[in-house]
């Protein structure tokens, strides 16, 4: 027995990896957009397109990702998708010597895949590697991991894209075609060192697979049903929008805290400080809330939980589309600790009420992720023809319906109190 409760702990440490990869590859956009954006003189909405082209492949690829899983099973949808993100990082070193901001989306695009890819594989098979009643916990927990890639990945980006030798003028936009070449040096020089990473995390799990499999079977891990299994299911269409709606606001706020917090209104920041105060504060808090929340998941209820930390990231929202000052960028910043359980609970949440298979619904919910492509655009819209602070009315409205989540399921919850968790009505 002890034998067998350390192949699954192996097995989920093993998989745990995989979340930490996809959180320091992603959070790198964030010191992207600003690196991107003085580059090529872009305005808001310009910049934000690598959002909307990185998670627009959460759109386009999630179904199929879904359908992958579904025929080849876990880890080799895992293996693949690990390939197909070293292929876009590596696609980034040959693009980025022609200087053109459409052709760096495209290897984003492709680099967005295999994420996808990746998330739709992982994230049920990392609540399937236990007992279903602690599924809550174990994906919060992997996603803590998924928040240290986060915060490292941002230090990391900042500190090559946005240091001091790449923009000496600390926030202004690159005029002088020799330094915008050192600034898509310091891009590709980052992008290799990642595709290094993701080699190195391919062959782990490569010598993993026996172990990951064998757990994944003993508790009942297995793919089949439909990919649209989980458009008849009220529960996984509300819990997509949920999800659609957290990566979105999520996406938005962290896309554009370093500009945010280099206003002088605000806090006045250089760029490479500011993207430090985004991974160190923004970031870490999703980190030690992910820690929290880990523990908290065992005493309160998940979806009370998920209505507190949505309210209260609603009310941060709003004091910062309304106010300025330092204490306003602190808000700002605070929304991190509060998104920190959002994630994990909204697709757990949904995984076991939506009544359908997980691949199905998995897909579905990684289908959602597209709205970390709308609503940061959107955001970019409100940021050019408003302001940066009134921008934040948008991600605000998203975590308004995200509350509105929590208290169904905590009604639903109630109305099936005392029996096994059983679908709410296709």
């Amino acid at each position: 027995m002890k034998q067998h409760l350390s192949g699954v702990s192996a097995a989920f440490v093993s998989v745990t990896t995989l979340f930490f990869a996809w959180g320091f590859i992603t959070s790198n956009n964030d010191p992207l957009i600003a690196s991107l954006k003085a580059s090529f003189s872009l305005n808001y909405t310009e910049a934000l397109l690598t959002q909307l082209v990185f998670f627009a492949a959460y759109g386009f690829m999630s179904f199929p990702a879904a359908a992958l899983l579904a025929k080849l099973g876990s880890l080799r949808s895992i293996l693949v998708a690990l390939a197909t993100m070293i292929a876009g990082c590596l696609l980034v070193q040959f693009i980025v010597r022609f200087q053109d901001y459409t052709l760096i989306l495209a290897a984003l695009f492709i680099l967005g895949a295999g994420i996808t890819t990746l998330q739709v594989a992982a994230n049920p098979l990392a609540a399937a590697l236990g007992p279903p009643e602690s599924s809550h916990f174990r994906l919060t927990f992997a996603q803590a991991f998924n928040s240290l890639g986060v915060v490292l990945g941002v230090n990391f980006g900042s500190r090559i894209m946005l240091g001091e030798d790449v923009f000496k003028a600390g926030h202004a936009p690159i005029t002088d075609p020799a330094e915008r070449v050192i600034a898509l040096q310091a891009v590709s020089h980052a992008f290799l060192l990642i595709a290094t990473m993701l080699v190195g995390l391919m062959v782990f799990i490569w010598f993993s697979r026996e172990r990951i499999t064998k757990a994944a079977l003993d508790f009942g891990q297995a793919p089949g049903g439909s990919v649209l299994d989980a458009l008849r299911s009220r529960w996984a269409l509300f819990g997509a929008l949920a999800i659609g709606l957290y990566v979105g606001a999520e996406v938005s706020i962290g896309s554009i805290m370093i500009n945010f917090l280099n206003q002088s209104d605000i806090m006045g920041l250089p760029l490479e400080v500011a993207g430090f105060y985004l991974a160190n504060i923004y970031w870490m808090g999703a980190l030690i809330g992910r820690f929290i929340g880990s523990y908290l998941l065992t005493i309160v209820r998940v979806p009370i939980l998920l209505g507190i930390a949505a309210s209260v990231a609603t009310t941060l929202c709003l004091v910062v589309a309304v106010s300025s000052g330092p204490l306003v960028g602190y808000a700002a910043l605070a929304v991190g600790l509060f998104n920190s359980i959002m994630f994990p609970t909204i697709f757990t949440i949904t995984l076991e009420r939506a009544g359908v298979s997980q691949a199905s619904t998995s897909g579905l919910l990684c289908v959602a992720i597209v709205g970390g492509a709308v609503l940061p655009y959107a955001v970019g819209h409100m940021a050019d023809s408003a302001s940066l602070s009134a921008s934040f009315f948008i991600p605000m409205a998203a975590y308004a319906v995200i509350a509105v989540f929590a208290v169904l399921a905590v009604r639903a919850r109630a109305q099936s109190s005392g029996e096994e968790v059983v679908p709410v009505a296709h």
